[in-house]
């Protein structure tokens, strides 16, 4: 072999090495629960009992000082399709194995970026509803009263970039390009938050959602949160003004009491304003208690015009078992 050669596969030798990916660590989670769902007389809850399980496997290191972590959800709920496909995952009962997945990157003090084949959330997704609460939402539980709730838009293949500062200032962006299996327009958000004070967290954030052509809608949401020693108050407000349909106005309020380390209670309300509609007015009152990995929950929720039907008035209850591991 000449030399030529020899310093050819010694220079491609030390590129491999420096570009190598460090031992990846390996980790499993998991969770499984049953819940209770009655009360609600218009929805067909079956027996009313219903299960929950998932795994999650992680593997993470570096890559050229990138901390690389691919994560895979094994949910035996999860979606029947392919993320942008009508092929199926080979599954049992018509359900998928694999569920939420994404590829996450480390930039350090630069941030983070998430890159979600499915799962992702961008900051008005992952906001809509963020006032303390020991259980569900006033606007869940009873069937139809999430209709409109106002929370941007996510999708299979999203990137999501997060970025931190010492200060307390944190900034969300999300994005997902155009597909006409997921939004006929490209969806972006962004969002802040600050938590550099004590107890107190405020937040804005607003995106524009066209998933079917000319069906715009810009929607956004503040909130403020604060914390004094037990107990956690919040309020939250939202908006959503569309260009060929009436505008949606929510207000939420919610207030939380840890009694103890293991015993937390709750009471929110939450009113959703369509122009030209009942307002849709929910209240709800949650318990959740936990004993080393198990958790109790119970929470019951009253919403009147329900997704602002006038009359349409309906209660129910949830009550759940969880466990994780």
């Amino acid at each position: 072999m000449n030399n030529y050669k020899k310093i050819g596969l010694t220079a491609l030798a030390g590129c491999l090495v420096a570009g190598s990916v460090s031992a990846a660590e390996m980790s499993a989670s998991g969770s499984a629960g049953m819940t209770f769902t009655g009360g609600d007389e218009k929805s067909n809850h079956g027996n009313g009992w219903t299960m929950a399980d998932s795994v999650t496997f992680s593997a993470s290191g570096d890559v050229n000082d990138i901390g690389v972590t691919l994560s895979i959800e094994l949910d035996g709920d999860a979606p029947s399709e392919k993320p942008n496909s009508t092929a199926t995952y080979s599954s049992a009962n018509g359900m998928n194995v694999v569920d939420s997945h994404s590829i996450s990157f480390d930039f350090g003090d630069a941030g983070t970026l998430v890159f979600a084949g499915h799962g992702g959330d961008g900051f008005m997704s992952a906001n809509d509803d963020v006032m303390p609460t020991a259980s569900e939402e006033p606007w869940d539980v009873i069937s139809g009263a999430d209709t409109g709730v106002i929370n941007g838009f996510s999708g299979n293949n999203m990137f999501t970039y997060k970025y931190s500062h010492e200060s307390g200032l944190n900034l969300t962006l999300g994005y997902i390009n155009a597909s006409d299996a997921v939004t006929d327009v490209s969806y972006s958000d962004y969002g802040v938050t600050y938590t550099g004070m004590d107890g107190l967290t405020i937040g804005y954030g607003e995106g524009d959602v066209e998933n079917v052509t000319n069906t715009k809608s810009n929607e956004s949401t503040m909130f403020a949160k604060y914390a004094i020693g037990a107990a956690t108050i919040g309020i939250q407000v939202s908006e959503q003004d569309n260009e060929s349909s009436s505008d949606v106005e929510s207000t939420g309020i919610g207030i939380s009491y840890q009694v103890n380390d293991d015993l937390s209670v709750s009471f929110g309300t939450n009113t959703r304003e369509k122009t030209g509609s009942s307002d849709q007015e929910a209240t709800a009152v949650g318990v959740s208690y936990t004993m080393g990995s198990l958790g109790i929950a119970l929470s019951m929720n009253q919403v009147d015009n329900i997704n602002n039907v006038g009359s349409n008035d309906r209660e129910g209850y949830q009550l759940g078992l969880s466990f994780a591991f």
